[in-house]
């Protein structure tokens, strides 16, 4: 029997970031072009500036590629300057929902450019990042929508015992990136299985495990590894992506499963590599609903 789940795609599996000096960016167009020629029928936002802050324009231009909005990543500043914080979830929340989104998508940010340097928090700072994201949770559903903790690379809940952290302190769903999850130490599998109702979101992403181990040892930055070839389509690297889909399946999780591969474009990349990595991606996950 084959199962129904919700697929989209997002800009940075195109190699669109927010980070400076990622990469070359396409063109939206191409980028939204290529999500619908693949069938995809949805997107999160991407990087503030990469599409239109404006509602209306942003809601038009995502129809004319026949694209619903499913919310978007916000990497803030969690555990100082709150203020600024609650500002911009606001401003992002208000757009989310007033397109169509549904979730929110929050990481706690160092405050430096790129990920690829960590500062240590004090125990303070950790407590004021649990409750600057439970602020931004009540911000968003204000605007009907609901907030996941994403742990991500080289933001304040990315290792093991940062997400467990996490998990203790706040209430608030988690955004299961298998991915950035594994690299952070974290068997995505595992979690899923051990907390499946704070499975709020999914970012599906492959990673070749022993890049994965270098970055984690701190003997290869991120951006270096995103270089090397860290995230693979779905099915050629070391994470179980079937065993993932099936747990939260299992457990009523109904909610996106996000193609995210965090890509960055040189010079030399050929301009159809996302989408043909992509499309080897889609044609993995229908081999695994179809085994559901």
């Amino acid at each position: 029997m084959t199962a129904t789940i919700r697929v989209a795609a997002a800009p940075i599996s195109w190699g669109v970031c927010e980070v400076p000096g990622w990469g070359r960016v396409l063109d939206a167009a191409t980028v939204l072009g290529e999500m619908a020629g693949l069938g995809v029928q949805a997107t999160e936002l991407g990087p503030p500036g990469y599409l239109p802050r404006d509602p209306e324009e942003l809601r038009t231009l995502l129809a004319g590629y026949h694209l619903t909005l499913v919310g978007g990543f916000l990497a803030v500043v969690l555990h100082a300057d709150q203020e600024n914080a609650l500002k911009e979830a606001e401003e992002s929340a208000a757009l989310f929902a007033a397109c169509g989104g549904d979730v929110l998508v929050l990481a706690a940010a160092t405050g430096l450019d790129g990920y690829d340097d960590r500062p240590q928090l004090t125990d303070t700072e950790w407590a004021t990042l649990v409750d600057t994201a439970g602020k931004i949770r009540d911000i968003a559903a204000g605007h009907g929508l609901r907030t996941v903790l994403h742990p991500h690379v080289g933001t304040h809940v990315e290792q093991q015992a940062e997400v467990e952290r996490f998990l203790a302190d706040s209430d608030l769903g988690l955004c299961l990136d298998t991915g950035h999850l594994m690299i952070g130490g974290t068997d995505p599998v595992e979690l899923a299985k051990r907390y499946p109702e704070r499975v709020g979101h999914v970012h599906l992403k492959d990673v070749r495990a022993d890049l994965a181990a270098e970055v984690r040892a701190g003997r290869l930055g991120y951006t270096d590894a995103v270089g090397r070839g860290i995230y693979t389509p779905l099915g050629e690297g070391d994470v179980d992506v079937a065993a993932m889909v099936r747990s939260v399946q299992a457990a009523g999780y109904d909610g996106w499963y996000v193609l995210e591969q965090d890509t960055a474009l040189g010079e030399d990349s050929p301009d159809d590599l996302p989408r043909r990595d992509t499309e080897r991606s889609l044609a993995h996950l229908a081999k695994i609903t179809d085994s559901l």
